[in-house]
């Protein structure tokens, strides 16, 4: 369900029992380059997150395996003991080896460690919501999802996950998840340029499940960029401005979660996606995606 809020972009969004800003905020960048080791502005990543709650947003999404284990103890820093508003939700599946890469770990008992790891480094008792990575670092993957996806529900039966969504997933594994059990939220690759899930997005809104875009201006081409661009000037407004306006103008269900490491960016990105996108604006912006498809 959406509801306004007054102080941020998009109002909100019931995620199960939690109502949510439909603007939240990704933690991911708060760790060093390439998602590894500490960030160089440790004190800078702290107030960060604390603007970030100050400005009322209520929805942070993370994982152990950024850093690894460096954001979920910089969110514990900086916010512990958390707002009752505030919802963690993190993320499983994957997690890093030496040279930076992101393997896949979805064995019953690789999820179960990274559920654990997630409980401890956030130092909480209950996990407000899991999100289940599948595919690879790419792109989704076709494949059965059931067994990871019914290890995270028992975990679940177990009190320790409240919520559980799932992420890089295609249509079809949305549809075998939500067989096995109930789905709050889909969190994938979907922009102006990338649009691949339009139908996906629809239907989860009809059944009141968020859709969750990440890379919001990821994968643009050149002449994409160009046409993003000339309507941003055209607006005196930035490109991900315009983007992240976009989505939230999209579908009522599309949550964000834009990272960034810069309060000062964060505050940007939070004005720019109230940014007012009139219809000739949309028209314009929707041939973005039109000339991505063949």
């Amino acid at each position: 369900m959406h509801t306004s809020s007054p102080s941020l972009p998009g109002g909100t969004w019931t995620l199960g029992d939690a109502t949510v800003t439909r603007f939240g905020y990704g933690a991911m960048q708060l760790a060093g380059p390439w998602v590894m080791g500490p960030p160089a502005d440790r004190d800078g990543a702290l107030g960060v997150l604390r603007e970030a709650v100050g400005l009322g947003i209520t929805h942070v999404d993370t994982s152990d395996a950024y850093g690894p284990r460096i954001t979920n103890r910089l969110i514990r820093e900086a916010l512990h003991p958390y707002p009752e508003s505030l919802l963690i939700a993190t993320k499983v599946g994957a997690n890093r080896d030496a040279e930076g890469g992101w393997p896949t770990a979805r064995r019953p008992e690789d999820l179960r460690q990274q559920v654990h790891e997630n409980l401890e480094s956030l130092s909480v008792e209950v996990l407000d919501l899991v999100n289940l990575r599948m595919g690879d670092a790419q792109s989704p993957r076709a494949g059965s999802l059931a067994e990871a996806f019914e290890t995270l529900v028992g975990l679940q039966r177990e009190g320790l996950i409240r919520h559980l969504g799932i992420s890089n997933v295609t249509a079809e594994q949305v549809d075998e998840a939500r067989g096995i059990a109930p789905v709050v939220c889909v969190q994938n690759m979907y922009n102006l340029a990338h649009r691949n899930d339009d139908d996906l997005v629809d239907e989860l809104a009809v059944d009141g499940i968020a859709y969750v875009p990440f890379f919001p201006l990821g994968g643009f081409t050149p002449l994409q960029s160009e046409a993003l661009s000339r309507v941003a000037g055209r607006l005196g407004a930035t490109p991900m401005s315009v983007a992240l306006a976009w989505l939230l103008q999209r579908s009522p269900n599309i949550l964000l979660i834009p990272g960034t490491s810069s309060t000062a960016h964060l505050r940007e990105n939070v004005a720019g996606a109230g940014l007012a996108l009139s219809d000739e604006d949309v028209a314009e912006l929707n041939d973005i995606g039109r000339r991505a498809k063949p």
